[in-house]
């Protein structure tokens, strides 16, 4: 097929032998299937953001790191280089979290390279060598469901222990290859610590997998793995074989203001002791 510009760059420096057709566009990107380095590999082309279908970046961009205060604060303006850096953050989550997860033993598709605004990636394929279908693509048993489900439970579990939320995950960004699922499309992952949504979010993803799953095996819509996991998390107890119950057990003990208050009044009465000892 005639080589889209958006790949002419990586053609021109060797980074891809070939373009062989196109695998799916989407609301964030562009698929090609590619030849690179003798491997089918696949290159996905981000979108500019007038593009994009995706319009909840806000929640997202908390906690997300910029090089310098200048890209800073063109970001806060909206000017041109601004939204130019915007973008350059937001691909980079992608690239990011990927390399982190896969050196975590996160299922998700080997990274190559990123170059002007393509990566270079593993296609995740079938047992016959085609791409893989989408999770949402499948007719399940409840056995493979149940199955299916557990499977990214741990996974879920692995990348919050990683520090990464995938904050957009649902049966339409799973594939499923000859071993099992393989999360995909993380542009819109945040860092669990920086990240004051990070906790709904989590939930959120997790929902999601028990109402898809949950149509095979309806027994799932009844549990609350989201909640567990993050109280396991903030307690610093989580750990990639971390033994879940899929329950959760709200607190309904009110918080005794007064000794809040008195352990508050305490603290700041040491640190103006401690401050008028510094200077004598």
């Amino acid at each position: 097929m005639k080589t889209p510009k958006s790949l002419e760059p990586l053609v021109r420096d060797g980074l891809v032998d070939e373009v062989i057709r196109p695998l799916k566009s989407g609301k964030e990107a562009a698929v090609y299937v590619v030849l690179s380095e003798g491997e089918i590999r696949c290159a996905k082309v981000y979108k500019e953001a007038n593009k994009r279908g995706f319009h909840k970046q806000s929640l997202y961009q908390e906690g997300r790191k910029v090089r310098n205060t200048r890209q800073a604060r063109a970001m806060e303006k909206n000017t041109s280089f601004g939204r130019k850096q915007q973008e350059e953050v937001w691909q980079n989550a992608e690239v990011d979290a990927l390399y982190r997860l896969a050196a975590a033993g996160v299922r998700v598709p080997q990274p190559y390279n990123f170059v002007e605004g393509v990566l270079l990636m593993e296609l995740v394929t079938d047992e016959h060598g085609s791409a893989a279908p989408r999770l949402n693509d499948l007719v399940l048993t409840r056995e493979e469901a149940i199955e299916y489900h557990g499977i990214l439970i741990k996974e879920v579990v692995r990348m919050l222990c990683a520090g990464i939320v995938h904050g957009d995950l649902s049966e339409f960004n799973v594939l499923v290859d000859a071993h099992g699922p393989v999360i995909i499309d993380l542009p819109q992952a945040v860092d669990a610590a920086a990240n004051n949504n990070a906790p709904g979010m989590l939930e959120r993803d997790v929902n999601n997998m028990a109402a898809y799953f949950s149509r095979f095996a309806p027994e799932l819509l009844g549990t609350s793995y989201g909640k567990e996991i993050w109280k396991i998390y903030e307690s610093g107890n989580l750990t990639p074989d971390v033994k879940l119950t899929g329950h959760f057990k709200s607190s309904n003990k009110q918080a005794d203001v007064h000794s809040i208050m008195r352990e508050i009044n305490d603290a700041r009465d040491d640190a103006i002791r401690r401050k008028y000892e510094h200077e004598d």
